[in-house]
């Protein structure tokens, strides 16, 4: 059995079971899913992506790129899972992916036989002809074979949470570089994170046989933990990877809460992704081994010679009983040594070094080169080429690799920077500085011994520290092994056969050559030519391969061939965890105004309305239509007196010396005129010279305001403000708040609104006390509030506002004392007919494609002052007849119905895109009317009231013969709203 009888960190008194593909087998507390199977003598456990070939497990991290499993089932599947990452639990399913009908026979790897005619680019040239094919064939062939695993189809039923955390110093992995930077910190008082992705602390300590301070390594850093475990500053975060790096020293970071666990407590996260905010990093994620390219180096049974220490020393699992070792540096002697004290018989090591010193392990090749491989579903023999070019083949089973290793350098690149060769280790190493704030730190900065990264750990956390003004003494480094770094480059064999630099993708040598041939040498062209890379562990093993076979085919260093760009997320992150409990419902949180409970109550219809919930209309009895409640509502509020919550509008108090200043730059017309105790509409443009929204504002005081935005903008509006606050006015003593979840607020409109209000508020008002267009603080039942005489309806209205607390009550009594009168609720139909009627716009109409001229408000933008959007406002082609300016449309045939979003033409012209004159916007039945009318963009449309145009609707079908009329269309001179 592959299982050792010793060593390793499993606890073997804890039995699980698990299944794999149906089959149950079994493993031990500690184990991943990648160890367990190699355990029972499951070596075969995937298909490649493009040709199917069997393949096994090769590394025993996240750069795993071969043994990526389905987890789970029903709605809680989970696809992609590196077998490597995922712990093993009591009950745990896997299936394999990318095969069918099975593993050891797939049908599909017919794609293996056509090699030939599949490589690199093909897709580029097979799919272009016939034309016909692509939508009827290609495309549909290609989406049915794209992609590894599956989802369900199914909404999940796990939790996803997101969280923050701060901290002085982030320590990103737990290798001798980042327990001594953590201990270094920690022990100097400052608030410290330390992330590991793994499920054990420790990093390649947990996988070696060497010594730390006279004990083994994995003692040492047990020890470490343990001390760290017990500072209160210290946060430890296991199964936590880091994925990218942003501005201002913040981190995303994936933590696998329940990933482990066959039945997660009630309520508990499966994953949370974390944005924490560090004042200073330090990288220690480590390097990440690469192998070597030679022909057939894709069977199970290949594997990075790391690894195989891996499985022995942690794991305490022999991957196989022959074993030969493939090296260009001394690491794969080290693991030569381990797998002949495991038990193991070492057939071979072939050392690409024609100096090599290899000791006693079976037979030595110095200056050796493995030139094939044999066995279908798993490794059964190599055949090795040594120095004189004498070839022999003996059997293996297990097949040992190591290329040297790349540092971790990912994080560092992911604000732009460029990683720098290093041709001591023959590998890029990260630039010092690509990530303000962030340091690398032992193997993640070439600094590969173990006591190299001790003392280098520690160094690096007081360098930090003291940047920030923090103290840290300086800590005996323990001893350790300290060899240096000895690695001949080696990158690929010259033999015949297919050489796989991408196992996951199936990119080989030759597609490399290929794209160098047809002249795609730049390094980003041959990455998405050949999609080397591309897979998911994105290159990780890969991608330094391929660079230096692209600089020996060009003539060039590999430096000068350069890398890819690396992005985040370092290791694939669900987009479920990224959202957290942005899902279901909680995608876009219902929002509910303070009259929902009565609305409710009186069986409202809902709408949504930018992120609220609000009443559309009130069925009465006998109403079955829509259209029967809102013309009731519209015709109460025009002869009695509606109720309307207005409270979902954007509120955002303004105050400050310069908040005048901040108004006039922000609108298109002038407020610094305005006087207390005044309304004034306004109307804003985006920096484009386009509208971005009107509203009004009152003038609550000298320096205090308060702007009214639309619904649908107010998140919009808000972020405008702070950018013009912090970035174009920085020196301007203002702040901007948004209050709109801190009143609630109800329009009172309609001939006896005021008589309403006078019997709730402790002082009544008259024309005098509250004209038109003026504001004030009242109070209602001795609570303080602010009235506002403005209108949506055109109706004599008022808005008035409350704290929140108190809107449900008074909603309640403003209802009574409407429904006394013969008025009530109204919704927003009935809200949205009266508008029109008034020709009043919304964001149907400032949809931001459309200028102030557009709809007729040209005039606002003032001349005597600078404003956002101004100057760009007056650029040729904005303004002008040429334009679709607003007007107003009603069916010269008064019962026909307009449709919005109808197109005009002219009277007898053809309907074609040439002859379209603009379109309709909104459009409605106006019960005071007693026909449809609307609003629409017509070109040249303020020259043309009075002439007749056809609104075509080609989508539902229809055309009306309209007239282009002046708006408003309800009391033009505006009596009502002012009487």
């Amino acid at each position: 059995m592959p299982r050792l009888p010793e060593r390793g960190l499993i606890d073997r008194n804890r039995t699980l079971k698990f299944r794999f593909d149906g089959t149950q087998l079994t493993g031990h507390l500690g184990d991943t899913l990648a160890s367990a199977l190699l355990a029972n003598d499951v070596r075969l456990v995937a298909r490649s992506f493009k040709y199917h070939r069997p393949r096994g497990v090769v590394t025993a991290g996240s750069e795993e790129p071969n043994a990526l499993m389905q987890i789970g089932q029903g709605r809680a599947v989970s696809p992609n899972t590196r077998a490597t990452v995922q712990e093993l639990y009591n009950g745990l399913r896997a299936e394999s992916q990318n095969r069918y009908p099975s593993l050891a026979v797939d049908f599909l790897q017919v794609n293996d036989f056509l090699s030939s005619f599949l490589s690199a680019g093909f897709y580029y040239k097979t799919f272009m002809w016939p034309k016909a094919l692509w939508e009827k064939l290609y495309e549909p062939a290609i989406r049915k074979a794209a992609g590894l695993g599956a989802l369900s189809g199914k909404d999940a039923e796990e939790l996803f949470d997101t969280a923050y955390a701060h901290c002085d110093l982030l320590v990103i992995g737990s290798g001798p570089a980042g327990l001594m930077a953590a201990l270094t910190a920690g022990r100097a008082g400052a608030r410290v994170i330390l992330a590991e992705e793994d499920f054990v602390f420790g990093g390649r300590l947990v996988s070696e046989r060497l010594e730390v301070d006279g004990q083994s390594c994995a003692e040492w850093a047990a020890w470490a933990v343990a001390e760290l475990d017990a500072l209160p500053n210290v946060a430890l975060m296991r199964r936590t990877t880091v994925t990218g790096a942003y501005d201002g020293g913040t981190f995303g970071a994936l933590e696998r809460v329940a990933d482990h666990m066959a039945t997660p407590p009630e309520f508990c996260p499966r994953n949370t992704f974390w944005r924490i905010a560090a004042k200073r990093t330090v990288l220690a994620g480590g390097a990440i081994e690469r192998g070597i390219a030679f022909p057939w180096n894709d069977r199970p049974g290949v594997m990075t010679a790391g690894a195989v220490r891996s499985y022995l020393n942690r794991f305490a699992v022999c991957p196989g009983k022959d074993a030969v070792v493939f090296t260009n540096n001394d690491d794969g002697l080290r693991t030569a040594q381990d797998l002949e004290d495991a038990g193991a018989v070492v057939r071979a090591v072939v050392d690409t070094r024609p100096d090599a010193q290899i000791g006693t392990w079976g037979r030595a090749f110095p200056g050796g080169q493995i030139v094939s491989t044999s066995g279908h579903l798993g490794l059964t023999s190599v055949t090795i080429r040594d120095l004189n070019g004498v070839e022999t083949t003996m059997p293996a089973d297990l097949l040992a690799v190591s290329g040297g290793w790349n540092p971790s350098v990912h994080l560092t690149c992911h604000m732009n920077g460029r990683p720098v060769w290093d041709a001591d280790i023959s590998a890029f190493v990260p630039k010092v500085g690509a990530v303000p704030g962030l340091t690398s730190a032992g193997a993640a900065a070439g600094r590969f011994s173990t006591h190299a990264a001790l003392a280098d750990g520690a160094e690096a956390a007081i360098a930090q520290l003291a940047d920030i003004g923090i103290s840290a003494s300086p800590v005996e480094v323990p001893d350790a092994e300290d060899a240096p770094v000895a690695i001949t480059p080696f990158w690929h064999v010259d033999a015949p056969g297919r050489a796989w630099l991408d196992l996951q993708n199936d990119v080989t040598t030759k597609d490399i050559a290929l794209a160098h041939q047809e002249n795609f040498r730049s390094v980003e062209h041959m990455k998405r030519y050949t999609t080397l890379g591309m897979a998911t562990d994105q290159g990780k093993m890969s991608n330094v391969g391929g660079l230096a076979i692209m600089a020996e085919l060009s003539g060039r260093e590999i430096p000068e061939v350069g890398t890819t760009t690396f992005r985040p997320p370092y290791s694939p992150v669900p987009i479920a965890a990224m959202a957290g409990r942005h899902g279901r419902d909680q995608f876009q949180p219902h929002r509910h105004p303070p009259s929902h409970a009565l609305s409710l109550e009186r069986g409202a219809s809902f709408v949504e309305a930018g992120l609220w919930h609000r009443a559309a209309w009130y069925p009465q009895p006998g109403e079955t239509r829509w259209r029967q409640s809102c013309d009731r509502e519209v015709a109460m509020v025009r002869n009695a007196v509606g109720i309307c919550d207005v409270t979902t509008l954007g509120k955002i108090d303004i105050q400050g010396p310069d908040s005048a200043e901040l108004l006039d730059f922000v609108y298109a017309n002038a407020f610094s005129t305005l006087k207390v105790g005044r309304v004034r509409y306004g109307l804003m443009l985006r920096e484009d010279g386009f509208v971005m929204d009107d509203g009004t504002t009152a003038r609550l005081g000298p320096t205090h305001y308060v702007m009214t935005t639309t619904t649908a903008a107010a998140g919009q509006v808000m972020a405008h403000l702070e950018f013009v606050r912090q970035c174009l006015r920085p020196g301007w003593e203002v702040s901007v708040t948004s209050v709109t979840d801190q009143w609630a607020q109800f329009a009172v409109a309609g001939p006896a609104s005021r008589e309403v209000l006078n019997k709730l508020l402790d002082v009544p008002i008259d024309d005098a006390s509250m004209p038109y267009m003026s504001c004030g603080p009242v109070r209602i039942g001795g609570v303080d509030g602010r009235l506002f005489r403005i209108s949506f309806s055109g109706e004599h209205a008022y808005e008035l506002a409350v704290p929140a607390r108190h809107g449900d009550a008074l909603v309640r009594e403003l209802t009574s004392q409407a429904e006394a009168r013969g008025g009530g609720l109204y919704g927003m139909e009935a809200l949205n007919v009266m508008r029109i009627e008034k020709g009043f716009i919304t964001h149907a109409e400032i949809h931001g494609r459309t200028t102030a001229d557009d709809i007729g408000m040209g005039r606002m933008v003032s001349a005597k002052k600078d404003a956002v959007g101004k100057v760009l406002s007056t650029r040729p082609g904005l303004h002008g007849p040429e334009r679709q300016q607003l007007v107003g449309v009603r069916p010269v045939d008064p019962g026909e119905r307009l449709r919005s979003g109808g197109h005009f033409f002219d009277e007898g012209a053809d309907v074609k895109p040439s002859a379209d004159l603009g379109y309709a916007t909104s459009v409605c039945h106006s019960p005071t009317l007693g026909h449809d009318i609307g609003l629409g963009f017509l070109v040249n449309g303020r020259a043309r009231l009075g002439d007749r145009v056809r609104l075509v609707d080609k989508l539902r079908g229809g055309e009306v013969l309209c007239e282009v009329v002046p708006t408003p269309f309800v009391d033009p001179e505006g009596g009502r709203l002012r009487g």
